[in-house]
């Protein structure tokens, strides 16, 4: 049995996730804790189908008085089971157009994909005590890679961009902290996906990006600790599981 929590999960990836984790939990006995700011319809609708094994838990992870209520909501949700994998999908993306010193939300993309992720972590890392999975997958983006920075310089979103850098190195920083203990960090992207913010004529359907993140999550062990992994999808050549450059 594995209790799973996922970050942003209103829509998109994070809904997505949801939905084939709990087809998971239903089998294995296990719950999803779906969070978001809000709830959707269509989460509400999920949850409605999911015979309990769905439960939603209101976390904006701008406010952090929310992520520590949230944490005790979680707690009592898990009835003194430890939660198991934590994936946090939650975050923010803007452009700039223009040079860079028109930029202005720099501020408001790390305070949500970084700072935000590492209140959630510092707050839920204590339910996960004494799991015996341990695993925390921090969705990233090829974006964040300095090493590729020329190559997607075509994409007006500089926040953004140094945010999910920002947000791997948070990554590693987890990693190297808690690897004593045994947990496991990772940083994946997603790939290209045809949601809200890749829009339809993204290479990927939100499933075949939702389904290659959880094969990466599950079969992640001690020596995947503190990577930045690129998903495997077959007959994609820009998605071949390796490691993204830093």
């Amino acid at each position: 049995m594995s209790n799973f929590l996922v970050t942003g999960s209103s829509r998109g990836l994070g809904l997505e996730l949801v939905r084939q984790l709990s087809a998971r939990a239903c089998l294995e006995g296990g719950l999803v804790i779906a969070t978001a700011r809000k709830c959707s319809p269509k989460l509400t609708e999920l949850i409605a189908q999911s015979n309990g094994c769905i439960v939603f838990v209101a976390l904006d992870i701008s406010e952090e008085s929310m992520i520590a209520e949230s944490a005790e909501q979680v707690r009592s949700a898990l009835n003194e089971n430890s939660l198991d994998m934590l994936i946090n999908c939650a975050g923010v993306h803007s452009e700039t157009h223009g040079k860079l010193a028109s930029m202005s939300d720099l501020d408001y993309q790390l305070s949500v994909n970084v700072t935000g992720t590492h209140n959630v972590l510092r707050h839920y890392l204590p339910l996960m005590q004494n799991s015996k999975v341990k695993k925390i997958i921090n969705i990233s983006s090829a974006y964040g890679s300095i090493t590729s920075a020329r190559e997607v310089s075509y994409a007006p979103c500089p926040a953004y961009k140094i945010s999910k850098a920002a947000l791997n190195a948070l990554t590693v920083q987890y990693a190297l902290s808690y690897q004593d203990e045994g947990f496991i960090f990772l940083a994946v992207s997603p790939g290209w996906l045809q949601s809200d913010m890749g829009g339809k004529h993204a290479d990927l359907t939100v499933p075949q990006g939702a389904e290659a993140v959880l094969n990466i999550a599950m079969s992640a062990d001690r020596v995947d600790n503190g990577r930045f992994k690129n998903i495997h999808v077959p007959g994609w050549e820009a998605y071949k599981g390796q490691d993204v450059p830093w």
